[in-house]
């Protein structure tokens, strides 16, 4: 049985012909670099680039359930967002583990969007259609393209071109309008640590738009960035990447998401055991790691302590902007403080590492 072909965004063609080395992700055909990982990393921290996200998911929830309907299917308190506003959350299987996590924008009085990772889009669909049945739903994830504009000189770039002024637009609120002449949702929003912008446009448009923006970028050193880049800045952030760091057998308790976890709301799938979890204390926590030496912490590296072991790398890399070799782990609570001296086998061989304070890099979003 042949495996289904990748996928490709609506920037795939533009990726190709800019020499990006592509790889499979998640089903889909994406750019893991372009000039080189390091390259790209620095390009961020220090100016802008330009992320091709289309294959994230888009969800539509509509109608006068929607809101009770989102209630009981996330953990955090959809009835805090106002219009214009986004918000942080995660769908939960009923033992509390984790479905996916996401984004919620609120459109309108009755009307929502949600944001889920590539690799879960139909899974989640159902997960959605069979526990919140009573909201109207629509799956617009093909019909949407998505472009994240990060780093300093982001709101720069995207005020140049927008219709409106993007200063204004604070972080994790959103904007209707027109970005190079192109209808735009304009979300305040990134997985990097930096300032900048996700800008969500119909699929047929986002080629346009993304020419628009490296042109209009040129003077500041915008770069298109790679999947390479997005993992490395997202891991100096602390950020959890589904699939890695979260997933069926993790718990947001554990991974340190316990404060979009809002049990006073009311019911929600996963909140009895996500109670019971909180009551008991949680057995392992998702750590920051700073290597002492010199090697990679790779995803499935043991980590040890007095030679026994005592948790899982879950991501690790080179972290360019703070030069150190960092990862995340989950290991037992007792020893989830910093300071605290573990070892993480790598290829047979204990190398030495400490439990440090996160995030690794500082955050510099624009919050106000």
């Amino acid at each position: 049985m042949s495996e289904a072909p990748l996928k490709r965004t609506p920037l795939h063609a533009a990726h190709v012909a800019a020499g990006a080395r592509m790889v499979p992700f998640g089903g889909w055909d994406m750019p893991v670099q372009y000039t080189g990982i390091l390259d790209e990393h620095r390009t961020v921290r220090g100016a802008v680039g330009l992320f091709d996200v289309s294959h994230m998911g888009e969800f539509e929830c509509n109608g006068p359930a929607a809101l009770a309907a989102l209630q009981s299917v996330t953990t955090n308190d959809v009835a805090a967002l106002e219009i214009g506003q986004v918000q942080y959350s995660v769908f939960c299987y009923p033992n509390g583990t984790i479905v996916d996590d996401l984004t919620v924008y609120r459109l309108a009085a009755d009307r929502y969007m949600l944001t889920v990772n590539a690799s879960n889009i139909d899974k989640d669909y159902a997960w959605v259609t069979h526990h919140a049945k009573a909201a109207r739903w629509r799956n617009v994830s093909d019909q949407t393209g998505l472009i994240a504009v990060q780093g300093p000189k982001a709101e720069a770039l995207v005020g140049r071109l927008a219709d409106q002024d993007v200063t204004k637009i604070g972080y994790y609120r959103f904007a209707r309008g027109a970005v190079a002449g192109v209808a735009t949702l304009i979300s305040r929003t990134g997985y990097t640590g930096e300032d900048g912008f996700e800008l969500y446009a119909a699929a047929a448009d986002t080629p346009r738009l993304w020419t628009a923006l490296l042109d209009a970028g040129r003077a500041d050193g915008v770069a298109s960035i790679g999947l390479g880049a997005r993992d490395t800045l997202r891991l100096e952030m602390k950020y959890a990447l589904y699939g890695n760091d979260i997933d069926d057998t993790t718990t947001p308790l554990e991974a340190g998401l316990g404060w979009v976890v809002k049990p006073a709301k009311g019911d929600f799938v996963g909140r009895d055991a996500l109670e019971k979890i909180r009551a008991e204390g949680v057995r392992r926590r998702l750590i920051g790691i700073e290597m002492v030496d010199t090697a990679i912490a790779r995803h499935g590296y043991p980590v040890r302590r007095d030679g026994r072991e005592v948790g899982i790398v879950t991501s690790g890399s080179y972290g360019p902007s703070v030069d150190k070799y960092i990862a995340m782990a989950y290991v037992e609570t007792a020893l989830a403080a910093a300071g605290t001296a573990l070892a993480v086998e790598v290829r047979g061989q204990a190398k030495a590492a400490r439990v440090v304070k996160t995030p690794f890099h500082p955050s510099r979003v624009k919050r106000a």
